[in-house]
């Protein structure tokens, strides 16, 4: 009998156009702008930028994904900006997110970082409160201009 204290789930980095493609899917819930023929080369592009990817596997299915960078800001040092995190709507509320968020906290401090930040969608109520349950707070207001029509 498996020990409930270790979970069955595993978390890892993708880095190959293999593990970046099985992602594509709960991304696409966050993102569905993004084709998934075009996801892999998006990914493997921002890469050499600084970007990775987590996901969360079990059962051999992808449940839960975050794009994340470490960056040095001069308002906040060494920060862990989450770009992405989503975990299938189906697999909502079963602690996927929750634990793939406290794997990128662990991350961050194992990397030195200050800070973990994010930014997310003002209609997005439901993430706010998960974001709000696992302690971070609303700290500023984000701002955009869009430069091409």
């Amino acid at each position: 009998m498996p020990d409930p204290k270790i979970p069955l789930w595993k978390i890892a980095l993708a880095t190959t156009p293999e593990q970046i493609g099985r992602c594509s899917s709960v991304m696409r819930e966050l993102r569905p702008h993004i084709k998934a023929i075009d996801f892999a080369a998006r990914v493997l592009q921002q890469q050499k930028e600084g970007y990775q990817l987590a996901y969360l596997e079990l059962d051999r299915a992808v449940r839960s994904v975050a794009g994340f960078r470490i960056l040095n800001l001069l308002f906040s040092g060494r920060t862990l900006y989450i770009d992405d995190l989503v975990t299938e709507e189906s697999d909502r509320s079963r602690g996927f997110g929750a634990a793939l968020f406290d794997w990128l906290v662990e991350h961050a401090k194992e990397k030195g970082c200050e800070y973990l930040t994010l930014d997310s969608g003002v209609q997005r109520f439901a993430a706010h409160r998960f974001y709000l349950v696992h302690g971070m707070e609303i700290s500023a207001h984000h701002f955009q201009l869009r430069l091409n029509s």
